[in-house]
């Protein structure tokens, strides 16, 4: 343990990976401003250090231990408080403890009370009234909302239930204060959040499911969009696809992760459902609410894949013509059931030609669908701005850029026109 300083009042919360993490980052952070903190934008700055880490993707991993590393050498030179949270932190952590002896505190995914109560030991303050309702007083115009934690579906590649645990609903009561009160902090859209997000309310006594969660906010006055993340197909059912079309503020975006076109992978991956089933279910999605904008998870060079079961994933992507995929090259994650059981005999070199081999095809897929919103009007909710353009999204999460606009739009719905297009974005103008 450093020794504390009289002055430590600066704190940054770094944060990589998911949607979920991003929620986790914020609840922190208003923790931390609780206790009398100041946020601090440059880490180097910083005098409490919180990094949210992702182990999904190799890249992920690899970025949190390079940060771990510099933060080292800041340490040795100033008196510096360090957290380590997100999917890095094992049940057990004395590797990590012995791989990076200057982190102070190791806290597994969402235990931020423990974040906070030890932070504030740390700097002899009360913890008091801090890690209750870490809601913030002044929200975001689009806000992400975690639901349930955790999964029980253990697919071979995944190492999340093994980090985040077995699946746990919030009570649909509480969530409904919580998006009330970030409502009625300014949020204008809600993003639901779980790793596998349609198997809400399972848990719960007497059980509930996503649609009833759903009927339950829709009701919320001021509450303009809800979204929700991510989507399993065997969870997918045909009540949630059709409040999807009856609840006016659900937004027609669908994300539905198929992660091989290829019977066999899938059932090596434990995935639980066939080629089939998936387009089966598709079909479904498209029947009752054809409008809806589909997007999907692929992993390409999974152990064993061969020339013809790729050739399966690409039949997919012809068949579908989703509106974007995101797809990453298989890595072995350690815990994982393919780690222990599989052998990654896929060279990186080939793993990155279908990879190439995706995006290729996606880009023509998605500038296709795009073009056809040309010339037609959507509604926009304005979120801010990036290189001197201003940007929101569609019920559809399309993302749009917009000209002529000044910065009283932000958090505003706007009726745009769209006059141009690509492969990732839409161009519009204010009617």
């Amino acid at each position: 343990m450093i020794t504390k300083s009289k002055t430590i009042d600066k704190f940054h919360v770094w944060t990589v990976g998911c949607q979920m993490n991003i929620a986790d980052s914020q609840r922190v952070d208003v923790g931390l401003k609780r206790l009398g903190l100041d946020e601090e934008k440059n880490i180097e700055e910083a005098d409490i250090i919180v990094l949210n880490t992702c182990v999904v993707r190799q890249s992920a991993e690899d970025t949190a231990t390079g940060l771990l590393g510099k933060l080292a050498k800041q340490k040795r030179k100033k008196s510096t408080y360090i957290c380590v949270t997100g999917c890095m932190v094992e049940s057990t952590t004395k590797s990590l403890a012995q791989r990076f002896p200057h982190v102070d505190l190791w806290a597994k995914p969402q235990d931020t009370p423990k974040i906070i109560e030890n932070i504030a030991d740390y700097l002899n303050l009360s913890s008091d009234g801090c890690v209750e309702n870490l809601i913030p007083e002044k929200s975001k115009f689009a806000e992400f909302v975690p639901i349930v934690q955790g999964c029980d579906k253990f697919c071979t590649f995944c190492v999340i239930p093994y980090r985040r645990g077995r699946e746990t609903s919030k009570p649909t009561n509480q969530l409904f204060e919580e998006i009330k009160t970030l409502v009625d902090n300014g949020t204008k859209e809600v993003t639901l959040l779980g790793q596998n997000v349609d198997s809400y309310g399972h848990d719960l006594n007497p059980k509930k499911d996503l649609s009833d969660l759903m009927y339950l906010i829709n009701d919320i006055d001021d509450l303009k969009r809800i979204r929700f993340l991510t989507s399993h197909p065997n969870d997918m059912s045909l009540r949630l696809i059709r409040t999807i079309k009856d609840l006016p503020k659900v937004c027609r975006s669908i994300n539905l992760p198929f992660q091989a076109g290829s019977n066999r992978i899938l059932a090596n991956m434990r995935r639980g459902y066939t080629r089939d089933q998936f387009l089966r279910k598709i079909d479904q999605i498209k029947t009752i609410v054809p409008e809806a904008t589909i997007t999907t998870d692929l992993i390409v060079g999974f152990p064993g894949e061969t020339e013809r079961d790729f050739e399966d994933s690409l039949d997919i992507l012809n068949r579908v013509k989703f509106d974007k995929v995101h797809v990453a090259a298989y890595s072995e994650r350690k815990g994982t059931f393919a780690f222990r059981q599989i052998d990654d005999d896929i060279p990186m070199e080939e793993k990155r030609i279908r990879l190439n081999t995706v995006n290729q095809l996606q880009d023509k897929i998605q500038k296709k669908l795009n073009s056809k919103y040309l010339n037609k009007k959507f509604d926009v909710l304005v979120e801010g701005k990036n290189r001197d353009m201003y940007f929101g999204r569609t019920e559809g999460d399309k993302l749009v850029y917009l000209d002529d606009l000044d910065e009283k739009f932000i958090g505003e719905i706007i009726k745009t026109l769209i006059t141009d297009y690509s492969p990732y974005s839409l161009n519009a103008e204010k009617i």
